[in-house]
């Protein structure tokens, strides 16, 4: 799950090889929730990540080496990937020289980005020039259906968030580690442009038509085994008022039985959108069972995920079991793992 070095094509299920080792690109970013690509690269694809590369004013780093394109490549390096993820998926003009610096090392390039690097002119041209190739990895499949709310055999848990970018794909990737460890038939389904990177398929379900995007979400978990477990990375949250759109479709057409909530503990308002409170987890909880019973009347929550980095271990420790007593239900950090996460495996499992 960690090794593929793959990314989503036209179709679900045909991939294309991306070329690695990856120098990761931050962009100018100050904000650590916008490089969640980079980040998540790092931590499971780290030995296909060669150093990083990041403007003068960026201040947001993922302690790889600083390294210019052309250094990069005389390492070995083969492509450069936007490791970032930011509001609207744009590429800035103040990135253009450091894109292009890239292409002329001999380097491909990686983007998940909603603008695409193939309808920049000066990007396909110098591209053209050196020979590399431009990858955009936000391309959903073509002739996606629409969603027939069909139950589908197999079982599914889905990661859900107060919040956008605080550890849903992180979450299920370690839910779906930890069961396939203990010999459970589970799998990763990715969501993202991230997530697609690690996993090797998936679509990135907020760049397909609304209409169609519950219908993406039902073939990214199809018929399965009746004791199979797709772990499916959440999108967004039902609270975001820029991204809860496409949290509710993946919800509908993934169909979960059950969820896990994820949330970080003193994150107070919702990343980017200044006047919008972050939810308590129990009202989370209440929505996502309300809205998803449309599909899938069964679903409940079984668990709660707190992104507790920056504690110390017993700052972590007081806040995972005071939420644990509080709702009634297995809380954990899937990163620190520990007892917490074996208790919080045991509900995802059962």
């Amino acid at each position: 799950m960690t090794g593929l070095g793959l990314a989503a094509s036209a179709a679900l299920g045909g991939v294309h090889a991306l070329p690695a080792p990856y120098l990761l690109f931050l962009g100018d970013v100050t904000e650590p929730g916008f490089a969640k690509t980079a980040f998540g690269l790092r931590d499971w694809a780290g030995d296909r990540c060669i150093g990083e590369h990041a403007l003068p004013n960026a201040s947001v780093t993922t302690g790889l080496e600083r390294l210019t394109p052309a250094e990069a490549a005389a390492r070995g390096a083969r492509a450069m990937v936007i490791g970032v993820a930011n509001q609207g998926g744009v590429i800035p003009p103040g990135w253009m020289p450091e894109l292009l610096a890239a292409i002329e090392a001999g380097l491909d390039l990686v983007a998940g980005m909603h603008r695409r690097l193939g309808e920049i002119d000066a990007l396909r041209e110098a591209a053209a020039r050196h020979g590399v190739r431009l990858h955009d990895l936000r391309v959903p499949p073509a002739d996606l259906p629409i969603a027939t709310g069909r139950k589908r055999s197999g079982r599914r848990l889905l990661t859900v968030g107060t919040d956008c970018a605080l550890g849903k794909k992180y979450t299920a990737l370690a839910i779906a580690r930890g069961l396939a460890a203990r010999g459970v038939d589970a799998m990763f389904r990715a969501s993202g442009q991230t997530g697609i990177m690690i996993a090797g398929q998936g679509i990135a379900i907020d760049a397909v038509i609304a209409d169609f995007a519950a219908g993406a979400a039902e073939l990214l978990s199809p018929d399965a085994a009746p004791e199979h477990l797709d772990v499916i990375e959440g999108q967004g949250s039902l609270f975001h008022p820029a991204y809860a759109a496409v949290s509710l479709a993946l919800l509908h057409g993934s169909q979960p039985d059950a969820f896990v909530v994820c949330h970080q503990p003193g994150r107070q308002g919702i990343l980017g959108t200044p006047g919008y409170p972050v939810p308590p987890i129990e009202a989370v909880i209440e929505q996502t069972v309300l809205v998803g019973r449309l599909t899938n009347p069964a679903i409940r929550c079984v668990g709660i995920s707190l992104n507790t980095g920056g504690m110390t271990e017993q700052e972590a420790a007081r806040v995972i079991a005071d939420t644990g007593a509080q709702l009634g239900l297995p809380a954990a950090d899937p990163i620190r793992g520990g007892e917490a996460f074996e208790r919080l495996l045991d509900a995802c499992q059962g």
